[in-house]
């Protein structure tokens, strides 16, 4: 007798966010009335694929959250914990907590400073794990992508420009079967070189007989990064929240 996976969800907030120059996470900050990190967990509680969210947080502020999970109603929520000083940190944090899920069972690691995933992206996450042992969520690059080094007369002097058409922009979330994102970090962290800042890379590089497959993102799945973007993300969440048809979230 076989049972479905689990399908667990960690929403990442362990930074602190100084890029955006607030006193306080960058989480934590209002977004139509709403502090960001609860727009983010809403859309996992929303969705009917996700059993439990897991919620990682700077670690003075976590009672915050705490406070704003009772607050909000949200019953998913198994636990509110401190996060890593790095992202790598707060990911090993997050696979730490789901110590007695199996490995048969699926993580959802989101950003977020992503608050307007939607639960139709969240599902399709779940969806292609079905097939694949781990997924990225990204949408096509309109720019053309750079690569750059040290110029000979100073600054940057471009040294490759890569097919545009090969390039994506990675969103989260992104998703695993539990027992390859454990794997990966395994080996991760005995890496003297590892330098991550996406879960995806981390299996990329340790597990490369592992395809890490592509789910169609969104453009309105904005990371909340410089003071400017919180003014972006209310239009888009008043768009996305109309009543016109294709325009709810």
């Amino acid at each position: 007798m076989t049972t479905d996976p689990r399908v667990i969800a960690a929403v990442l907030a362990g930074g602190v966010g100084a890029r955006m120059g607030a006193p306080t996470p960058k989480q934590l900050l209002p977004l139509e009335g709403r502090p960001i990190i609860t727009h983010a967990i809403d859309a996992f509680e929303s969705c009917p694929d996700v059993d439990e969210v897991i919620v990682l947080m700077v670690a003075e502020h976590v009672g915050r959250v705490e406070d704003l999970v009772a607050e909000s109603g949200f019953t998913k929520v198994s636990r509110v914990l401190p996060g890593g000083g790095t992202r790598t940190e707060t990911s090993c944090a997050a696979l730490a907590a789901m110590d007695t899920a199996a490995d048969t069972d699926l993580v959802l690691l989101h950003d977020a400073a992503r608050p307007l995933v939607r639960p139709a992206t969240i599902s399709a996450c779940v969806s292609a794990l079905e097939e694949a042992g781990a997924v990225g969520v990204a949408v096509p690059s309109s720019d053309t992508v750079v690569c750059v080094a040290p110029g000979r007369t100073g600054g940057e002097a471009i040294t490759e420009v890569p097919v545009r058409s090969k390039m994506r922009r990675m969103q989260t979330p992104q998703g695993f079967r539990l027992g390859v994102i454990r794997r990966a970090y395994d080996l991760a962290m005995a890496d003297p070189e590892l330098v991550a800042t996406d879960d995806c890379g981390v299996v990329l590089r340790h597990l490369p007989e592992e395809e890490v497959r592509i789910v169609p993102g969104e453009e309105t799945n904005i990371k909340v990064t410089n003071p400017g973007d919180v003014e972006v993300a209310e239009t888009l969440l008043r768009r996305l929240e109309s009543p016109v048809p294709g325009g709810r979230r």
